[in-house]
């Protein structure tokens, strides 16, 4: 028989047995810093100290559930006693109990044998016995085990809170892993004892052990930390420490300066054995509606060909001015080339260090910006190779101020046509060299439409006005333009589509044949008095061959007439998988148009060369990307980008391979590149896997293998470890004909380590 049983002060206090309500945040993810850095952080997520033991909290008007199969009220002995199956639900917890036990007299509750609460969070608490006393403030239970939702499991011999506010575990251990009866798990911390502090909000460890099947690797016989209830307080971080060519053996530790609820800031000087100290850290501060962050370095040095006084600082921020305008600024500041590849510090494999500072608007469909451009010189490979070449390059590099640009829709008409305005301009200045500025106007007319056959047609009239003001122009070593030009080119553009549909019980072809027509004057881009900043960088693929305008800037306008062809086909299928395929052609009216003279093309061929792609994934095992570039006459290779991966995922290989036709047009800068790449991974096991690779030069120049290594890894539901080895054959100071080896160790809700 269940008797039910609706006295609210009653019902409430027996439910207020529920003492131990963890408060347990979503874990965080553990998250790896950039490769090759001596940096390394921890981020800490559920564990141990996640723990916090609170009643809950009544809600107004909620209703309490109690049940048991016998209530027994002694009123000589001021007990209320409920026995069997008892069961309290409220606010989202559920309490089970053989015996519930509530004394008036010293308004004590015990709840004795089999106790199990099922917390609102997910989480399950189980106790031999539990009680509270002293109007709840005092509460004690013992044998808990505490199963998070996240499965993580914390055991204790005991659990009390006092009136004090102070709550301790004794002789506590807690895991992520799977844990049987009889079978360590893979890794625990113990700990004798376990106090938290609500006043304080810190957590404090005595003897605290972190056990690897059972055997102890780390121990501390103290240790504090706020609370998860603290989101930051300045302490010490995790430090990391290692060796380098650069460093030698070196030691970094970190100190985390909580400034205020906006504003950190983080002290991690290097300490190494081949170099003074480097004094580095990093600030980040946020307000209502802008945030700024900065990190930066600085040292002295006294290695020859080098500065005395060497670092970095990166700053980047945000500001929303308000509702339609924001301002950006990445700024970026080095002391010489080759700084960020000794520390193997963000951006140090790239050729030019760009810093940038911009104001932008959104407002509708319109769009307006204002930037600025800075430029540092970082290309190694160039500074190694070509010394005198380098320095030139740098002494003509560019400070761009104003960069401007508008970009202005029309409501569309009736007939869905609408007007498009585009007004740029660009202010480019050389300590020693080459000044220009340009003005930009493109009026365009544009009108998608379909017909009721289903073909798409988009009509593009449109008119690019330009004026410029240059000085120290020198197209030839003899002759130099100072002076102000302009020009205007209009273009006409029709694009035509027909897709083609068939479906079937399990797979549908879309067949497209694609036409692009342009009509443009041929010429008149005045390359003797205007310079080109912008549009240098020329390519010709399968991603700009149906464009009106296939250059990348503003500088060179793509003069003259052409028919650009091409066919798509997609193939979708509910049991083989997919596959699309896409080729296209251009026929230029003028064989001597401004875009095919810019890609060094020597024949007099109207034709272009073939270009396209195949992108196949029949089924799980398969996975293959291919995009060319085809001689129009032999049809043989300018250009081929291959990616395959074969396999299951206990057995994957997967090959790419490169190829660029060399261009003379740039010299050496743009050489022939032929690279090949090779991996293969396997599961060894359910946890065990390994990865072997290799990245190999294949020109006759530089022949050889550039970088090749792999990796070994344990995963499983509680620990990870990677360790991995590699050896390049590089520019690279800092690795070159060196091995690098890492490894690092991540334990589930707690953190990672290594080197």
């Amino acid at each position: 028989m269940r008797i039910k049983f609706d006295n609210l002060i009653i019902c409430s206090s027996l439910l207020l047995v529920a003492l131990p309500a963890y408060a347990v945040t979503e874990a965080g993810e553990v998250r790896r810093k950039e490769e090759h850095s001596p940096h390394m952080e921890m981020y800490v997520t559920n564990n141990i100290a996640n723990l916090d033991v609170d009643a809950p909290q009544q809600a107004e008007n909620e209703e309490i559930k109690f049940s048991a199969d016998e209530l027994i009220n002694d009123d000589k002995a001021g007990t209320i006693t409920a026995t069997g199956d008892v069961e309290i639900e409220y606010n989202g917890m559920r309490l089970v109990t053989d015996k519930l036990t509530y004394d008036q007299n010293s308004e004590t509750i015990t709840a004795d044998g089999n106790v199990k609460l099922y917390t609102s969070d997910g989480s399950l608490i189980i106790s031999d016995k539990a009680s509270l006393a002293d109007n709840l403030s005092v509460g004690e239970m013992h044998n808990i085990k505490v199963y998070l939702k996240d499965k993580s499991l914390v055991t204790a011999k005991s659990f009390r809170r006092k009136g004090n506010q102070t709550k301790t575990l004794t002789h506590a251990t807690y895991t992520a892993c799977d844990f049987c009866e009889g079978i360590k798990p893979l890794w625990e911390v113990n700990a004798r004892k376990i106090q938290h502090n609500e006043k304080s909000q810190n957590v404090h460890y005595n003897d605290a052990v972190l056990k690897f099947k059972g055997i102890p690797a780390m121990y501390t016989p103290f240790l504090s930390h706020p609370d998860p209830t603290v989101k930051r307080r300045s302490g010490l971080l995790m430090p990391t420490g290692g060796r380098s060519n650069f460093l030698g053996a070196y030691f970094q530790p970190r100190y985390f300066w909580a400034v205020n609820d906006q504003t950190n800031v983080i002290f991690s000087p290097i300490f190494s054995d081949k170099h003074e100290t480097i004094w580095g850290g990093s600030y980040k501060q946020y307000f209502y509606s802008a945030e700024t962050s900065m990190t930066g370095a600085f040292m002295n040095d006294n290695e020859k060909h080098k500065p005395d006084h060497r670092g970095y600082l990166f700053a980047k921020g945000r500001y929303d001015i308000n509702n339609d305008w924001r301002m950006k600024y990445d700024l970026k500041y080095v002391s010489d080339y080759i700084f960020l590849k000794e520390l193997s510090l963000p951006y140090h494999d790239d050729a030019w260090l760009t810093s940038k500072i911009s104001f932008e608007r959104f407002s509708g469909r319109d769009y307006i910006s204002a930037e600025a451009y800075y430029y540092k010189m970082l290309s190694y490979d160039l500074h190694r190779r070509n010394v005198a070449h380098y320095k030139a390059l740098d002494s003509r590099k560019p400070i761009v101020a104003p960069l401007l640009y508008g970009e202005f829709y029309s409501d569309p008409s009736s007939i869905g046509s609408y007007f498009k305005t585009e007004l740029g301009t660009a202010s480019i200045y050389r300590q020693n060299g080459m000044e220009s500025q340009r003005l930009t106007a493109i009026n365009s007319w544009v009108l998608p439409t379909t017909t009721s056959f289903g073909e798409k047609y988009r009509f593009v009239a449109s008119v690019k006005s330009d004026a410029y003001h240059v000085n120290k122009y020198a197209l030839t070593d003899n002759k130099e333009y100072d002076g102000t030009t302009g020009r205007i080119f209009p273009q006409v553009g029709v694009e035509w589509r027909l897709p083609f549909v068939r479906a079937t019980e399990d797979s549908r072809q879309i067949i497209e044949p694609v036409i692009v027509g342009v009509v443009a004057p041929d010429g008149g881009n005045k390359i003797n008095k205007i310079p080109n900043e912008d549009s240098e960088d020329v390519y010709y693929d399968d991603t700009n061959v149906l464009d009106l305008d296939r250059f990348a800037g503003y500088d060179r306008n793509d003069t003259g007439s052409r028919i650009s062809y091409g066919l798509r086909w997609n193939s979708y299928g509910d049991l083989f998988g997919r596959t699309s395929a896409f080729v296209a052609q251009t026929f230029e009216r003028n064989a001597n148009s401004d875009f095919v003279k810019a890609l060094d093309i020597e024949d007099k061929s109207h034709l272009s060369d073939v270009v396209g792609r195949i992108n196949a994934q029949p089924n799980r095992y398969l996975d293959l990307n291919y995009r060319f570039r085809l001689d129009k006459k032999d049809f043989s290779a300018k250009y081929s980008e291959l990616g395959a991966g074969v396999g299951p995922s206990f057995l994957r290989g997967y090959v790419s391979y490169i190829f660029l036709q060399g261009n003379t047009h740039y010299n050496d800068l743009y050489s022939e590149r032929k690279e090949i790449y090779t991996s293969i991974s396997t599961a060894l096991s359910q946890n065990w896997s390994l990865s072997v690779y290799n990245l190999r030069d294949l020109t006759s120049k530089r022949h050889g293998n550039l970088e090749h290594g792999g990796n070994i890894i344990y995963d499983d539901e509680c620990f990870s470890w990677v360790t991995t080895v590699r050896k390049y054959n590089s520019s690279n100071p800092n690795l070159e004909n060196d091995y690098e080896f890492t490894t690092t160790f991540y334990l589930k809700t707690i953190g990672s380590f290594g080197s």
